[in-house]
């Protein structure tokens, strides 16, 4: 087998979320936000005449959820920031000091109690 001197190793879990993956999160935001806005559209028409403030309220929701569905869907990929660097230094071994010349003078040894 043969072993690979690279000094980097690669961190999977820095990697961005996929591109399809992104398109899909933001699809499924918009239907929901779209789904939300035809329920109050729906339950504006129903309460116009038992309960008109709340009907207003469904209505102007109804009207402003178009809007900022478009612009969450439209934001594009989020960045991240925070996400731990792409690349890790390979950890290093450590050296053995059997080879050194004193090695053996520098290894505490327990003192004798008389």
């Amino acid at each position: 087998m043969r072993k690979h001197s690279s000094n980097e190793v690669f961190r999977i879990t820095g990697a961005r979320k996929g591109l399809a993956d992104d398109v899909r999160a933001r699809q499924r935001r918009y239907v929901i936000s779209m789904s939300v806005r035809t329920l109050s559209v729906i339950l504006a028409a129903v309460l116009w005449d038992v309960e008109r403030h709340v009907a207003i309220v469904a209505l102007v929701l109804g009207v402003v959820l178009p809007y900022i569905a478009v612009v969450i869907a439209n934001a594009g990929r989020e960045n991240a920031p925070s996400l731990p660097s792409t690349f890790v230094a390979a950890p290093m071994r450590p050296m053995l000091d059997v080879g050194r010349p004193g090695a053996e003078d520098q290894t505490e040894r327990p003192a004798h109690q008389s």
